[in-house]
């Protein structure tokens, strides 16, 4: 199964939604089970992740190998589990937008979707990671000069 790659940026219309792109609504739909996906808060960057109901179990069974009571189980379950939403696709294969969705309480009306996988990061430009590559260079991966 492929995986999502790529930038897209797409525009919040009138009521709040905004359109998946198709390769990343293929993904999830093709995956069966739940026909949308599940947002929660970014713990990484400032902005909104996006994944399938099966990496959303993953996270939940991954708290039992944890220790009971930890800090680390207790943020992790706060953080992620706590914060999730189940947003379905309606008939457009768009999402509804709800306003804690948003990573910032900005006025752009756009929305930057960046594949990461089995995942996906919905914010702005500047807050979902694009500018990593900059970041990269000098490390092992050869990272080329357009990015």
């Amino acid at each position: 199964m492929p995986l999502l790659v790529g930038q897209h940026t797409n525009r919040i219309d009138r009521k709040g939604r905004v359109s998946v792109p198709k390769q990343f609504r293929d993904f999830y739909l093709a995956r069966g089970g739940f026909a949308g996906v599940y947002v929660y808060r970014s713990p990484i960057v400032e902005a909104v992740e996006g994944c399938d109901e099966q990496f959303m179990e993953r996270i939940a069974a991954s708290l039992d190998d944890m220790d009971l009571f930890s800090s680390d189980q207790n943020d992790l379950a706060t953080v992620i589990l706590g914060s999730a939403h189940a947003l379905p696709f309606d008939r457009k294969a768009e999402l509804c937008c709800r306003r804690n969705w948003s990573s910032t309480p900005s006025s752009n009306p756009k929305r930057h979707l960046s594949g990461a996988g089995p995942r996906f990061r919905s914010g702005t430009p500047r807050r979902t990671g694009y500018g990593t590559a900059r970041r990269l260079r000098g490390c092992a991966i050869r990272v080329p000069r357009w990015c």
